[in-house]
């Protein structure tokens, strides 16, 4: 894992958080919109657990799946809440089989209230890092 490669990864990752969190500003006027925020969110998730890949192979650490990914990042002290990015691993894997508006209000709140916070610690603590290893 190359450093450039790192600060591309990272660069893509908060460009997503940012367009996740610009959804969730929207007001919920209809299901389009929590449809929207969804795919937002499988987006961020998706390089959520790719920067954890990406950092942790640059510290040589292996993994090869968002699950080995976060249990490693939480050993490492990427993240402060393994079980909570076990949950948002869960409704991620929830999201490509959503059928019924409940479930998917459901995953909207969890989105709303839960992960944009998980998602902004992983982003300051992977920049904190970032900066370090530049020095």
């Amino acid at each position: 894992m190359t450093e450039e490669r790192l600060l591309q990864r990272f660069k893509d990752f908060e460009n997503a958080l940012m367009r996740l969190k610009e959804a969730l500003a929207i007001e919920v006027t209809n299901e389009i919109i929590i449809d929207g925020v969804i795919q937002r969110f499988e987006f961020t998730f998706e390089l959520a657990w790719k920067i954890m890949k990406d950092y942790l192979a640059y510290e040589g650490i292996e993994v090869n799946s968002p699950r080995s990914a976060i249990k490693a990042a939480y050993s490492a002290g990427l993240i402060q809440d393994g079980e909570m990015w076990i949950d948002m691993l869960m409704d991620r894997n929830r999201t490509t089989h959503i059928y019924n508006s409940k479930m998917a209000l459901e995953i909207y709140e969890n989105i709303k209230r839960r992960y944009v916070s998980c998602f902004e610690e992983l982003s300051e603590k992977i920049r904190v890092n970032i900066e370090n290893i530049k020095e």
